[in-house]
């Protein structure tokens, strides 16, 4: 901590009890820290701290009060959550406002996925977070309902279905189509199949030189392609996803099939009930992907810098991300966490006892290094809310709901 002296703020006790240092950390939705014991375990360890967590809802929320701190210098915590989606801004746009972590004793870069640290490290090579849970991708499936349309339903057979191609997942659709079970269809909505898609290119909206591509790219063209012709094709069961619909979706049994990262797993047991209990499973999706996931910062602004530094390197280690895996299904960003019991040997009895810590783990380790822009969630957005939805649940052309999404796009990025 001696060599955090020169950077640090103000650490002497203020706020806490019988002279302790009240550190802040400000999230959003459920980190699950207190959940998991950890902030009680931290306190434990260090007397002298005291721990007071804030928490907003909604990151949508949760973010723009975090830039308006940022810009007046006051009003936040000690430790900054940041969504993956806002990551590149943080690093491209706010890195002078926070703390260097790839500085401070004690944290080494090759303890991390390659790709989450790459997403949370500036241009000049300053990493202004460091990363929590990632997201990545598998198939959760309903065995019941293969079963009835006359395909496999282990998991490793399942996944063969579609090993390496998306393409062959909507094969799979269609062969399930032919003798779906009454009343049911192939997947959710094609707007998660889009999100699915996307996030495994490492150039979608923007290219390595920071430069909007979504028109043309790539990416963006293939994962279009699938979610309209799945929508088109009669394999969806045209929902919006977290919507009230969608929730109900799940307890009455419409679809067999949904892209699912980890922190889809609480959601579908929550959703589907006790009724579903042992008719989900969980396989490999087509390619690996991410979907989701945080950091921990530092602001240079931060009261209590040093005391805020020691508390982001702790609750980020491999050991603490472990358990908060064992209590939240988080996936680790640490690959040192994949070989300990609590991650390594995961099952999930609600998924037919998946063994969900290998599966998600070994997806974890090939996720390409995604390219973040600075409109990320704004241009996805127009495509799965605004022109998918109007081929799937209005029934309007492919061209034409790609124009919508295209003007909708216009009215949020400046080029």
């Amino acid at each position: 901590m001696a060599l955090l002296g020169g950077c640090a703020g103000d650490d002497r006790p203020t706020g806490g009890k019988h002279g302790r240092t009240t550190v802040t950390i400000g999230t959003f939705g459920v980190f699950g820290y207190k959940q998991a014991g950890l902030y009680a375990e931290y306190e434990r360890l260090h007397p002298e701290v005291t721990i007071k967590e804030s928490v907003i809802e909604r990151n949508d929320t949760y973010y723009p009060q975090l830039l308006t701190h940022l810009a007046a210098g006051s009003g936040l915590s000690d430790v900054q959550a940041v969504e993956v989606a806002n990551i590149h801004d943080v690093a491209v746009e706010q890195a002078g406002r926070f703390v260097d972590l790839s500085r401070a004793p004690g944290v080494r870069k090759e303890d991390w996925l390659g790709w989450k640290w790459a997403q949370a490290t500036s241009p000049d090579g300053r990493t202004v977070g460091l990363g929590t849970d990632i997201g990545p991708i598998a198939v959760c499936y309903r065995k019941d309902l293969f079963a009835k349309a006359g395909l496999p339903t282990d998991r490793e057979s399942v996944g063969g279905l579609w090993a390496g191609d998306w393409g062959k997942y909507l094969e799979t659709g269609r062969a399930y189509r032919r003798h779906a079970p009454s009343g049911t269809v192939f997947t959710d909505s094609a707007a998660g199949l889009y999100n699915a898609s996307i996030h495994g290119y490492p150039e979608r909206y923007y290219d390595r030189r920071g430069r909007p591509v979504y028109r043309k790219s790539p990416a963006v063209r293939a994962s279009w392609r699938l979610a309209v012709e799945a929508a088109r094709g009669g394999l969806t069961a045209r929902l919006k996803q977290f919507e009230k619909p969608w929730d109900q979706a799940f307890a009455n049994n419409r679809f067999a099939t949904v892209a699912c990262p980890p922190w889809m797993l609480g959601y579908i047991k929550e959703k589907a009930g006790a009724a579903g209990r042992d008719k989900w499973d969980v396989a490999a999706a087509p390619r690996p992907a991410n979907w989701g996931g945080s950091f921990l910062a530092v602001p240079k602004a931060a009261r209590h810098r040093a005391a805020a530094i020691a508390l982001a390197i702790w609750l980020t280690a491999p050991e603490q991300q472990a358990r908060l895996f064992d209590r939240q299904a988080s996936i680790p960003s640490t690959p040192a966490s994949y070989a300990m019991p609590l991650v390594r040997d995961a099952r999930n009895p609600y998924f037919g006892d998946a063994p969900v810590g290998r599966i998600f783990a070994e997806a974890a380790r090939h996720v390409p290094t995604l390219v973040i822009g600075p409109k990320e969630q704004q241009i996805g957005t127009a495509f799965t809310d605004v022109g998918i939805p109007q081929v799937e649940q209005q029934g309007r052309a492919p061209r034409a709901a790609w124009r919508a999404a295209q003007r909708e796009i216009a009215n949020a990025v400046d080029e």
